[in-house]
């Protein structure tokens, strides 16, 4: 490839194996793959310094302040998803106004969200692992089931629910006519709220969509689903709706509801293996096809 980065750096690691990092002195030629996850912006800049190409993991932050330090910068690859510049962990407005492209992967690790919520739904309903939502086992067939939120995942996630009979709807922003021609239902998002018993919830991370009197609409004996890395709703709403009978949450990761170490994650009713959902072999090979195929897209139209 006659067009190369003069110098790429990989700031964190970002899942990429020895294989691909080899793929990448293909685009590169010089390439600095760190181990280990910066403890600050000062660090951040230290490791990209004169580099034209940077990598980033969805870990670690990168903003204006560095940006504006890293004049050689004409690149940030984020391996990680890109949906919305608010929801980046980039600053894409500081990035556009000094020339730099940035570029992210989408539908890489979408698969294991609906394996995760089935997984623990079934166990929750039967009382597979030792705790059980009603004083009877249930199956997932009737069980109504909201979906808030219906893009890739949330999609996904509703497909799989109906596999199993359940009677689901759900609720976005925008109306999706696909999703109700498959006989998936809109409701209005108060509506939903009080009609269904598990509400699950696929949004942008820093969306926060429910309030204290959204969860008191949801009422109690429900069962509340997030597999994004920031909630939806307020941390303390959620801790107190949680004291309320019959109600559990059910997460992948910790650091949505404050860490290991929060009043949240050590509740009863509360299931979190703190493991990424959709972490697995399939969606780390995703991510690196999707990772080299941005940067040899942006050397082609460079």
């Amino acid at each position: 490839m006659a067009n190369k980065f003069r110098k790429l750096v990989a700031v964190e690691p970002i899942r990429f194996d020895r294989q691909a990092v080899q793929k990448l002195s293909q685009v590169a030629d010089e390439v600095i793959c760190y181990q280990d996850s910066p403890a600050s912006q000062e660090e951040i800049l230290r490791r990209i310094g004169d580099a034209d190409g940077v990598l980033v993991f969805y870990t670690s932050t990168i903003g204006a302040w560095v940006m504006e330090r890293c004049p050689n910068l004409r690149y940030i690859g984020m391996c990680c998803s890109l949906y919305t510049p608010e929801s980046a962990n980039v600053d894409i407005q500081a990035a556009h106004a000094r020339g730099i492209t940035v570029t992210g992967i989408r539908r890489y690790g979408d698969q294991g969200v609906p394996e995760f919520i089935i997984s623990e739904l079934v166990r929750l309903f039967h009382g597979f692992g030792g705790v059980q939502f009603r004083p009877e086992p249930m199956e997932l067939a009737g069980a109504r089931v909201g979906v808030i939120g219906m893009g890739d995942v949330g999609s996904l996630v509703a497909d799989a629910l109906r596999f199993f009979h359940a009677d689901v709807c759900y609720f976005s922003r925008t109306r999706k006519p696909e999703a109700e021609a498959r006989g998936i239902c809109y409701l209005p998002l108060p509506d939903l709220l009080e009609r269904c018993d598990v509400v699950t919830t696929h949004l942008h991370k820093h969306t926060v969509l429910m309030d204290e009197q959204a969860l008191a609409r949801l009422g109690n004996g429900k069962v509340l689903i997030n597999t994004t890395f920031t909630l939806p709703y307020p941390l303390e709403a959620l801790e107190h709706w949680l004291k309320q009978p019959g109600n559990f949450y059910i997460g992948d990761t910790a650091g949505a509801i404050g860490g290991v170490d929060g009043p949240i994650f050590s509740l009863p009713n509360v299931i979190c293996p703190d493991r990424i959902a959709g972490e697995s072999v399939q969606s780390g090979q995703l991510l690196r096809e999707k990772v080299l195929d941005n940067l040899r897209r942006y050397l082609e139209e460079t």
